[in-house]
């Protein structure tokens, strides 16, 4: 029996969802609310119990979560009566069994990790894990798709085949010292591939990393290895040409738009490159593509769009919003943020005010995450909204909904890692 403390979190829901289709029992603890990566949980029947040490059992294989310190009851339990790994530390051990591909970067992991195991698909078994809940694996799968999270140097304790680095930017600053440290977790990372790294060659940070073993860049640059020619976009998708070391390589017709979208495919399209794939192939592939849930998903409800997204580094807010207004000139964009993690809306707050900005309102939520301050930042909302003057603190219930239900036939943003999308099905009840 696996047993997941944390159960609900984005990547211990989908590695538990791996080793259950490999035929292992697997059951965990979590919270008792909701989280969108519960449902593919409850679907394949995996048990999920509120936190207690008593669930413990000395026969029991436990993974823990990061979210989890070594003094939460349930990892002191387990820590006395059980074998026990780090999430990371499971997965690594996992990906040795496969030839494995690991996608990491400060934005875009999960998207690239998407497309790439789309790609990886049309050719051989592939598994994979996703950050958002989703997971795959069979026992004869040839090839692991792995998004792969710089937290807390977790990445490097994988050695895969092939690596994808979509961007270097600062994250996570509760734990790393300045961007001389965080860069160095991805030299650290990079000198593990066994084979080949794709890197973003028009990232500043990723110029500067050093390659034990083959490199190749991408970008939309043509001092790269692997860029893009002749993009044409409109709003149902984009062409462009690929072109490796001056020679196009193929012309494709997919349904993405977007400059940060074209780099997560560039990533993708290089390693197939590589890999031989047949790119006509590649193609179709992209065209059956289906995009990880909570990155920019848009439902229509009564003329009013809803957008959520998993933003919550104030680059990626800065994108989203940017990306509403280009798609929905004609609507005023709403901006509801609720923050992950006090220190990163700390180290940041200039750059969320900039971003948030954009937006024609400006709402924030609270802190409610279990690890929003952990590192001892003591502080709340009213801290960024101090900052940002035309911005209101927002309650997560029925009066806040109601606030946001006044902008019927706008367009509502909803961006946070956390559970923000509870309070927006509240305001399509009120609509």
């Amino acid at each position: 029996m696996y047993y997941f403390i944390g159960i609900k979190g984005t990547g211990m829901a989908s590695l538990a969802i791996m080793l259950n289709e490999l035929g292992n029992e697997v059951m965990g603890s979590d919270l008792d609310k909701h989280f969108f990566t519960e449902d593919e949980l409850v679907k394949r029947g995996i048990k999920i119990l509120p936190f207690d040490e008593d669930n413990i059992k000395p026969e029991y294989t436990v993974i823990i979560g990061n979210a989890f310190l070594e003094d939460f009851p349930e990892v002191i339990r387990a820590r006395k009566l059980c074998k026990c790994y780090r999430y990371h530390e499971f997965l690594g051990e996992l990906m040795k069994g496969y030839k494995s591909v690991s996608i990491c970067g400060s934005h875009g992991k999960t998207t690239t990790t998407t497309i790439a195991k789309t790609v990886f698909s049309k050719f051989a078994k592939t598994g994979y894990l996703i950050g958002d809940g989703e997971g795959f694996l069979e026992k004869d799968s040839e090839y692991l798709c792995v998004e792969s999270d710089e937290f807390r140097r977790h990445f490097v304790s994988y050695f895969p085949e092939y690596a994808i680095i979509t961007n270097i930017e600062i994250d996570h600053v509760d734990y790393f010292k300045d961007e001389i440290d965080y860069f160095n977790a991805y030299q650290e990372f990079v000198n593990n591939v066994k084979e080949a790294v794709f890197y973003y060659g028009d990232d500043e940070w990723c110029q500067k990393l050093q390659f034990p073993k083959k490199a190749y860049s991408f970008g939309l640059s043509r001092n790269n290895d692997y860029y893009l020619e002749n993009i044409k976009s409109d709003a149902k998708g984009s062409g462009f040409d690929l072109y490796y070391k001056g020679e196009m390589i193929h012309h494709y017709e997919v349904p993405f738009v977007g400059d940060h979208l074209m780099i997560d495919i560039l990533g993708v399209l290089a390693l197939s490159h590589y890999m031989g794939f047949d790119q006509d192939q590649v193609e179709e592939a992209l065209n059956s593509y289906v995009g990880p849930k909570r990155r920019y998903i848009i439902e229509e409800y009564k003329d009013t769009i809803f957008v959520d997204d998993y933003a919550h580094h104030p680059t990626e807010v800065g994108v989203t919003i940017e990306a509403s207004h280009k798609r929905y000139p004609d609507r005023k964009i709403i901006a509801i943020f609720k923050p992950h993690r006090a220190s990163r809306v700390k180290y940041f707050a200039q750059d969320f005010k900039n971003a948030l900005e954009k937006a024609d309102e400006i709402y924030l939520l609270n802190f409610t995450s279990i690890d929003d301050k952990q590192d001892g930042t003591d502080i709340d909302i009213t801290y960024l909204a101090d900052l940002i003057p035309e911005s209101h603190v927002l309650s997560e219930d029925e009066d806040g909904a109601r606030i946001l239900a006044q902008y019927k036939g706008e367009c509502l943003v909803f961006m946070s890692s956390k559970d923000i999308y509870n309070i927006a099905e509240m305001v399509k009840e009120l609509i």
